[in-house]
C-alpha cells in the first residue's frame, strides 16, 4: 500500500484550495473503480481512490452534508471549485474514500485492485496484473479492512 517512507499525516486539498483534507493514519486499501457513478463523479474514465479509516480524517472546511444521488453512498465536493473530495459507502462502514487525485501524496498510494471491471470503458486498456471483480468489490474492500 503506502510506500515504506510515507509520511503521516497524508494531506490533501481540492483544486482552488479551499477545501483541506488531513489523514492522521495511512490508508487501508485502495483501488481502481470502473463504474458509470464513480466516472462521472470524477470526470475521468476510471476512478481511482484511497480507502482511510473514517475516524482518520479531518476537512477544513467540515464537509457538511454531502449529496445522495446513489442509495446508500454519499458524496461531497469542494463548495467553492466542485472538486471532489470524499466518498462514504453504507456497505463499507466506518471507511472514507478519497480521490487519489487530491492526495497530496498520491505517488505513495498504488490502487489493489480493480471494482466494476465489467463496467470498463472498452477503448481503456490497463496491464496490470491486480484483481478484477466484475461488479462491486466490497467483500474484498471489507476484508481489506480486516487485514489492517
Amino acid at each position: 500500500m503506502p510506500s515504506e517512507a510515507a509520511q503521516l499525516p497524508f494531506t490533501a486539498r481540492c483544486y482552488c484550495g479551499a477545501s483541506r483534507l488531513r489523514l492522521s493514519q495511512a490508508p487501508l486499501t485502495a483501488a481502481f473503480c470502473h463504474c458509470r457513478d464513480c466516472r462521472r463523479w470524477t470526470g475521468a474514465p476510471i476512478g481511482a481512490f484511497a480507502a482511510f479509516d473514517d475516524a482518520a480524517l479531518s476537512v477544513d472546511p467540515p464537509l457538511g452534508a454531502g449529496v445522495s444521488l446513489t442509495p446508500g453512498v454519499r458524496r461531497w465536493n469542494c463548495p467553492t471549485c466542485g472538486s471532489p473530495l470524499a466518498a462514504r459507502f453504507d456497505y463499507l462502514p466506518d471507511q472514507v474514500y478519497i480521490p487519489l487525485g487530491i492526495l497530496d501524496q498520491a505517488d505513495q498510494i498504488a490502487p489493489q485492485s480493480h471494482s466494476h471491471a465489467a463496467a470498463a470503458l472498452p477503448w481503456l486498456h490497463l496491464s496490470d496484473t491486480l484483481p478484477r471483480d466484475a461488479s462491486s468489490a466490497r467483500e474484498r474492500l471489507n476484508a481489506s479492512r480486516k487485514d489492517f
